[in-house]
């Protein structure tokens, strides 16, 4: 049974980072091998029930998972029908000394499909990683290249070498 944890320093904020992942149905858009999803059914403002739809070469998976919004802190998904035997997975979102967003990304599920589970298996590492640099590209596309805790670009100065000859360099 895979399982997988990434931790990832991003110059988002937490709570556009917390924003971004908790927007399930926007999945589709730009998640790889999410084909479908939809909110099937709000419990509370922060419990719902969602529909996935993954595809991989000839598989095609519907599930249903229950999320968790602990804004702006975390995301929880617990499996609730389907093809797994189990499926957990968390984010957690954390701050720097720099305001960077730090995350913390879990992931573990067994399909009940023997053949399925040795199809992903053997590219779950490399699944997983496509899937958490989709989130990174989403926010750059979201929110921009990043700013958050990151250094100023350095001035531009001009040094007594470099100016030409009969000229005084600036600020002299």
């Amino acid at each position: 049974m895979p399982t997988h944890g990434e931790r990832r320093t991003l110059p988002y904020t937490r709570e556009q980072m917390f924003d971004l992942v908790a927007d399930v149905e926007r999945y589709p858009e730009f998640l790889p091998w999410c084909l479908a999803c939809r909110i099937r059914r709000k419990i509370t403002p922060d419990l719902f029930v969602a529909d996935l739809m993954i595809g991989f070469k000839m598989f095609r998976e519907r599930f249903a998972s229950e999320v968790t919004l602990s804004r702006p802190g975390r995301v929880d998904v617990v499996y609730r029908e389907g093809p797994f035997r189990h499926l957990t997975n968390h984010w957690n979102f954390t701050e720097d000394e720099r305001g960077r967003c730090v995350i913390d990304f879990y992931i573990d599920f067994e399909f009940r499909s023997k053949t399925l589970q040795k199809v992903i298996g053997k590219l779950f590492n490399e699944a997983v990683q496509r899937m958490v640099n989709a989130f990174e590209k989403r926010a750059t596309q979201l929110y921009g290249p990043g700013q958050v805790g990151e250094d100023p670009p350095a001035e531009p100065t001009v040094s007594p070498e470099a100016s030409p000859p009969g000229t005084v360099p600036p600020g002299a």
